[in-house]
């Protein structure tokens, strides 16, 4: 029986990589077929997940970026496709919400620094890592662009700074997928709601809510209609169906994994 979702040639760069949601990404597109670099800035982390990829039968990689430097993500994304011998599918999974002080993320006394480096994390990083992996794509006529979104690129509620990179993404999603598509590129991005990760850190999330983690966490299960929080395995599925070719009519869309997360 022919595989639905099948990428074996296909070389993947995920970042974020070293665990939850892009980990889970990384090895559902390696179980696909796909040779995966992973990236981010803590090498054990990569090495374990890269080592689990070739546990699955392909090749992994590990690929230290800070994603806070425009220079080691440009020379990151380059040090994926020599690794890789090419690239095909880019996941821009980094993300996250830098704080020192929860307090400094207050909608109506923002610090303007913090905002500014939630930008960058959440939506400039993006960008310079799609504008570094374009020409591969361009050159062979066939990518896949995968941004990860969140519940609050579409809802409002969340963090100020987080909220407007994450509403930035559809946006340059969207303009993308235009200009693209000529060279068989598709756009997309993917969208998880509250997904059991060591990012979502309800001490920290109680405290900006003024309630107890324990309240915060049941406010979360609370917001979708399937009453819990997502696996990040859940996410790794519909990104390697996004990043095969039974998805090659699939573009500029945003798609949600997130148990019905405010609808």
């Amino acid at each position: 029986m022919r595989q639905l979702i099948d990428l074996h040639g296909r070389r993947a760069l995920v970042t974020g990589g070293g665990r939850g949601i892009g980990r889970s990404m990384a090895l559902a597109l390696a179980d696909a077929g796909a040779e995966v670099a992973v990236a981010s800035r803590s090498q054990g982390e990569l090495d374990a997940v890269a080592k689990e990829i070739a546990e699955r039968g392909t090749r992994g990689f590990a690929v230290i970026i800070d994603v806070m430097s425009r220079e080691q993500i440009t020379a990151g994304v380059d040090e994926a496709a020599r690794k890789l011998g090419g690239l095909d599918i880019l996941i821009n999974n980094a993300g996250g919400v830098i704080a020192e002080n929860p307090l400094h993320l207050d909608p109506l006394n923002h610090d303007p620094r913090a905002f500014e480096d939630n930008l960058f994390m959440n939506l400039t990083q993006a960008f310079y890592a799609t504008h570094a992996a374009l020409p591969y794509m361009i050159k062979q006529k066939w990518g896949r662009i995968i941004s990860i979104g969140s519940g609050y690129a579409k809802n409002g509620g969340g963090p100020l700074a987080y909220s407007a990179a994450k509403h930035g993404l559809i946006g340059f999603t969207r303009s993308l997928a235009y200009a693209a598509a000529p060279h068989g590129i598709n756009v997309n991005v993917l969208c998880p709601g509250w997904t059991n990760t060591r990012l979502v850190d309800w001490n920290i999330l109680g405290a900006m809510m003024g309630v107890s983690a324990a309240d915060a966490k049941r406010f979360a299960e609370s917001q979708n209609i399937q009453k819990r929080i997502v696996e990040p395995d859940e996410l790794g599925a519909m990104a390697a169906l996004l990043a095969s070719d039974a998805a090659s009519a699939v573009t500029g869309q945003v798609i949600s994994v997130d148990g019905g997360f405010m609808i």
